[in-house]
């Protein structure tokens, strides 16, 4: 043992202090470096493995971030979490939320081109109620996949849910409409009252005269629709009163409220080939419309009234012998110099081919002559006395309609085939005729001079009062003298008549010897008509009567018993 004594001092003469040992580890390092090591390696190995397991990142941006929350706001496909909302920031301009997701490793497809982004929130349609679910769960961001294979990062959010997803069975098409009424995306589109697709989308036409709708047919009804298939606007109650009665048609309740579309094939051959995808559709206004024949290419025709048209408005129908067959397009005014007057120019657009086989009949004929158009045609019919007339369709609106019928009686007036537009004659209508009748009665009834014939009748009132005074001042008392007079005199006569009386006895003995006097002519002409020579010998002299034969008398009758004669 070393004394603490000894040893080197310090020159103080005190004690030399031990010197450590230093001893190295054989490893060559000090093991107190294992402990970040091991964590640096810990590390390292998270952040390859985060990376290699981690998902793209990808943003999307919406209206309004109402019911998302960063870290916690879920994406979901057919409600499989496919990633989580990490960040959301408003963007610079302000017109936009931007919200940052981080997708699942094996959600790479949805980082493509094509693939639609919604937020999945309580929704009330025309479809029904969705996402009830998010009532307790919160809402979340609902995803659709698209068909491209290229990468995208960047996406635009919907503000509502596709009404069809990608891959669903079925085929677009698209109709043509003047407006959209009452239809909006998800209306439901019906077959045979089967609702068989729904409305995707609308948007305005190019030149902003129209509306074009993209509708989705479920598989495997889009086989029924063909080439030839019509499609009508199908919302609301149809209303019509006929022959029948008053009907009332709808495809359902829910057309009613929110609208909807129907299509069928029209009546007769057609052609059954299913419609190409995309293709382009009429929507008409209501189903009487659409299953009517093909109009074909129309013909623009004017007409020049020369009387008021009152009632007569635009979408009037045209019709050529009761068949519709055209519709009035403008009513306007004109000016004419001459008769210092303001005729009525009606311009309308006919559809020859409504006429059917009579149409194809006419261009026979017209081929067979040579005539290039069908204005020869017309030309043909106006000699014949065809001639249009405004009449009344409807009694209680007063509503008028342009009918084009053959009036034999109706004047000669020329006529320019080759006039451009084609203008037809007319005729004043029936109604417009007694109006005029009773326009002229009314004339003539107010040139009745009631003054001069009220004063003359009031002055020969007066005049007959004058005579009926003296009537009563001067005649009635000798008229009452007169019948007195007459009175006793009848009263005379009757007492002459009477039965007592020497005039009736005398009569009644008079009539007796003229009925003796023709009971004697009678005895005399029934003795000529026996005895006609007595006018000339005159009358035998009475034969005597011839005296009966006088019977024997009969013998006595014996009366004793059991004896015989």
């Amino acid at each position: 043992m070393t004394d603490i004594n000894q040893g080197s001092g310090n020159g103080k003469g005190g004690p030399d202090l031990p010197q450590p040992a230093v001893r190295r580890s054989k490893l060559g390092f000090s093991l107190v470096w294992l402990v970040p090591i091991i964590a640096a390696l810990v590390g390292i190995s998270l952040i390859v493995n985060h990376w290699l397991s981690a998902g793209p990142r990808i943003t999307v941006s919406f209206q309004t971030a109402e019911g998302l929350e960063a870290g916690k706001t879920q994406v979901k496909y057919k409600n499989v979490v496919i990633g989580k909302v990490t960040t959301i920031r408003l963007a610079h301009d302000r017109s936009h939320v931007s919200t940052i997701i981080d997708l699942e490793k094996d959600a790479q497809s949805f980082a493509t081109k094509g693939t639609r982004y919604w937020v999945v929130r309580p929704r009330v349609g025309v479809g029904g109620i969705s996402g009830v679910d998010t009532l307790f769960s919160g809402a979340f961001i609902g995803v659709d996949s698209g068909n491209s294979e290229e990468s995208e990062s960047d996406f635009s959010g919907l503000e509502t849910p596709p009404a069809v997803t990608h891959g669903a069975p079925g085929r677009r098409f698209e109709l043509h409409a003047s407006d959209l009424g009452s239809l909006d995306i998800g209306s439901p589109v019906y077959y045979r009252r089967i609702q068989v697709g729904r409305i995707v989308s609308y948007q305005l036409d190019k030149d902003g005269k129209g509306v074009s709708l993209q509708l989705f047919v479920d598989g495997p009804n889009d086989r029924f629709v063909t080439k030839e298939t019509r499609f009508w606007n199908a919302s609301g109650v149809d209303v019509s009163l006929g022959a029948d009665g008053l009907k009332l048609n709808t495809q359902s309740l829910a057309t009613v409220i929110a609208g909807g579309v129907a299509f069928q094939a029209p009546p007769g051959p057609r052609d059954e080939t299913p419609a190409d995808e995309m293709a382009e559709f009429t929507l008409f206004g209501d189903q009487t419309t659409a299953l009517l024949p093909p109009d074909g290419n129309p013909r623009y025709v004017r007409f020049r009234f020369e009387h008021s048209l009152r009632g007569l408005t635009p979408d009037a129908p045209v019709e050529f012998l009761g068949v519709k067959v055209g519709r009035v397009v403008s009513v306007n005014l004109d000016y004419d110099e001459k008769k210092q007057s303001f005729p009525v120019i009606v311009g309308a657009v006919l559809y020859p081919q409504r006429l059917g086989s009579a149409f194809d009949k006419l261009s026979a004929q017209a081929a067979a002559r040579g005539d290039a158009d069908m204005s020869q045609v017309m030309g043909k019919l106006v000699e014949h006395g065809l001639r249009a007339q405004a009449r009344t369709g409807n009694l209680l609106t007063g509503q008028l309609y342009i009918a084009l019928d053959f009036s034999p009686k109706a004047p000669k007036v020329a006529f320019n085939p080759n006039g451009k537009p084609l203008e037809i004659p007319t005729l004043a209508g029936d109604f417009d005729k007694l109006q005029e009748q009773l326009a002229s009665i009314a004339d003539k009834i107010s040139k009745v001079p009631f003054n001069t014939i009220g004063q003359n009748l009031d002055s020969s009132l007066k005049e007959l009062s004058g005579t009926l005074k003296q009537v009563n001042e001067q005649l009635a008392p000798e008229m009452k003298e007169t019948l007195k007079q007459a009175q006793k005199t009848m009263g005379t006569a009757n007492s002459a008549l009477s039965e007592d009386s020497p005039l009736q006895q005398n009569v009644g003995q008079t009539m007796e010897e003229l009925q003796r006097s023709a009971r004697s002519l009678r005895v005399l002409t029934d003795y000529l008509s026996r005895h006609p020579e007595s006018l000339l010998r005159g009358r035998r002299p009475d034969e005597k009567p011839a005296l009966a034969p006088v019977a024997p008398p009969a013998p006595p009758a014996d009366t004793r018993q059991g004896s015989k004669p």
